[in-house]
């Protein structure tokens, strides 16, 4: 069973073995390897290394083996797909989990669960995954064992399947506004097509699709209307800032990252003024709190330490005491 947490947290001390860093300028890889006639033998390989972990703990099921099957299934439609047409090497999959945990059977085939979506990626001459992405929602679907699970951007198969990849497309999306400023943008609007389609279906009367207002922003509408507001663009600018150009130059640099990252955090700080209480930056410190705490803490500067600390705990009251632990004697 896997435990529904994060990767692990950042810690400077355990970060000394050295990995390749992900080649993301693409379209000139693939550029020249067509001008060197490489490309046929150039190895490609899907975008996402997903597991999947279905429970069913709270309901009934007679056959157990179905629980299985659907592991099974979502594992595979996530993880067989070419999702775009940017070139992948094995080794720069984006890892990625999703925690099922069944909580109602309304009907035969018809489920109600609570999930958990959690995305990494590495960290520059590091073996540390850092988290991109940790987002709790409910889904609710139909599911058929052997009935296979289709993918059609434009239309409808079936609300799992729709939901399966518009957090292919938005995992992927974030991993690419991490390696260059809003990279992800054009593969958010095919999350917004999934989106659409799915929610002009009224799709199992799953209202994640949909605008609930203020009471519920934990659905799909709320994460994908975030990630392509115009008011929130500094909020996806310090998340490049925070990856490419603080944790990945940690290393080499830690007190220019460090302050690099505090900007960073500055940036997140003006898109809270603009949309407070926005889910984006909920979600956005629940995957990263802890992280930041660890890389502040272990500052040599007093200065940097209490400006991280007041900004912090305005923006992000929630997890106060977790900041307040930055100011401790190391």
């Amino acid at each position: 069973m896997w435990p529904a947490t994060s990767f692990p947290l950042f810690s400077p001390a355990s970060m000394p073995v050295l990995l390749p860093m992900r080649n993301r300028f693409r379209f000139c890889v693939a550029l020249l390897a067509g001008l060197l006639g490489l490309a046929a033998t150039r190895t490609q390989a899907q975008e996402l290394q997903a597991q999947v972990r279905v429970t069913a703990d709270n309901v009934a099921i007679t056959d157990k083996q179905l629980i299985a099957q659907m592991e099974r299934d979502f594992t595979q439609f996530l993880n067989v797909r070419k999702w775009t047409n940017d070139v992948y090497k094995p080794e720069e999959r984006i890892r990625c989990k999703v925690f099922v945990s069944i909580q109602e059977i309304p009907q035969n085939g018809t489920y109600g669960a609570t999930v958990r979506i959690l995305s990494s990626r590495p960290v520059y001459g590091t073996s540390y995954e850092t988290n991109l992405l940790s987002y709790a929602e409910n889904w609710r679907f139909t599911y058929l064992p052997g009935q296979p699970l289709d993918f059609s951007e434009n239309s409808y198969v079936n609300n799992i399947s729709s939901i399966l990849s518009f957090y292919a497309f938005v995992i992927i999306g974030m991993d690419q506004d991490s390696f260059a400023p809003l990279g992800g943008s054009r593969t958010y609007d095919r999350a917004r097509n999934i989106l659409q389609v799915a929610a002009s279906q009224n799709a199992d009367g799953d209202d994640g699709w949909k605008d609930s207002g203020k009471a519920n922003q934990r659905g799909r509408y709320a994460l994908l209307t975030g990630l392509q507001d115009p008011q929130l663009e500094p909020l996806r600018t310090a998340v490049y800032n925070y990856y490419r150009q603080g944790l990945d130059l940690f290393i080499q640099k830690p007190d220019d990252a460090r302050a690099t990252i505090l900007t960073a955090l500055e940036g997140v700080q003006g898109a809270n003024q603009r949309r407070p209480g926005s889910t984006l930056i909920r979600s956005f410190f629940e995957t990263k709190a802890d992280e930041i705490a660890n890389i502040y803490r272990s500052s040599p500067k007093a200065d940097q330490k209490q400006a991280a600390v007041a900004l912090l705990q305005e923006v992000d009251p929630t997890n106060s005491a977790k900041y307040q632990t930055i100011l401790q004697q190391r």
